[in-house]
């Protein structure tokens, strides 16, 4: 026996695989092709661009953020005073020293004034101190009984006395006073401030004393160093 033909006619499957092979690749299909996902992307690009380049609610609220802190901070810096006297006092006496501002200011027009109590909050104390005395023309120390319990009042008048002497301009401008209530006795006071003439309330010289102190011209003068100051520290 021989190997007989086989039933299956060779022209058939030539046939059906050149039906299979029905996709094009020809170069000239391929070019057609890239040429056409090229169009597409350019057209998508603008859309892209567009919203990408518009700042989003978070970056419009930023910026409005930043231009009301910088028109704050402007405005503080507008606000800043040179004060013509600033009252140190112990913790206990804040209401003597309120009374003598007013005091000062009502009855013989000196103003602005402040209490140190009424210095910034949540600065460190040194930082208001050093603010407090050379933010203003004259530093009175408000002598009562309380102020030697104050660890505190020693610090501040002893840190007052070595500015005045350090610095020339501010030479003479540290001014003890006992008010009428509860004052602190002369032989008490220690050496350092007793070498220096007290305000003395109930004196009859008291509006004397004043008004040869605190002198529009000294104060002035003060003011216009402590605005030099002011700028180099800036700039």
């Amino acid at each position: 026996m021989g190997i007989g033909k086989s039933k299956i006619d060779p022209c058939s499957l030539s046939l059906s695989w050149g039906k299979s092979r029905s996709v094009d690749t020809s170069p000239r299909h391929h070019e057609s092709e890239s040429k056409a996902s090229e169009e597409i992307s350019l057209r998508n690009q603008p859309e892209q661009r567009s919203i990408t380049e518009e700042p989003t609610g978070e970056q419009k609220d930023a910026e409005r953020t930043g231009e009301v802190l910088e028109e704050e901070e402007e405005e503080e810096e507008e606000e800043e005073v040179f004060f013509k006297f600033v009252i140190l006092h112990a913790e206990s006496d804040v209401s003597e020293a309120l009374r003598v501002q007013n005091l000062l200011e009502d009855d013989f027009g000196i103003k602005p004034g402040i209490v140190f109590a009424e210095m910034p909050c949540g600065r460190q104390h040194l930082q208001n101190l050093d603010d407090a005395v050379n933010g203003s023309a004259w530093t009175i120390l408000l002598l009562t009984e309380n102020f030697l319990r104050d660890t505190w009042c020693k610090f501040q008048f002893y840190s007052s006395l070595m500015n005045s002497v350090n610095r020339q301009h501010k030479y003479n401008s540290v001014i003890p006073m006992r008010p009428l209530s509860n004052p602190l006795p002369q032989e008490r006071t220690p050496f350092a401030l007793r070498t220096i003439n007290a305000l003395e309330e109930g004196s009859r010289g008291f509006h004397t004393q004043v008004e040869r102190i605190f002198q529009e011209s000294v104060y002035k003068t003060q003011q216009t160093i402590w605005k030099k100051t002011r700028n180099r520290s800036i700039y």
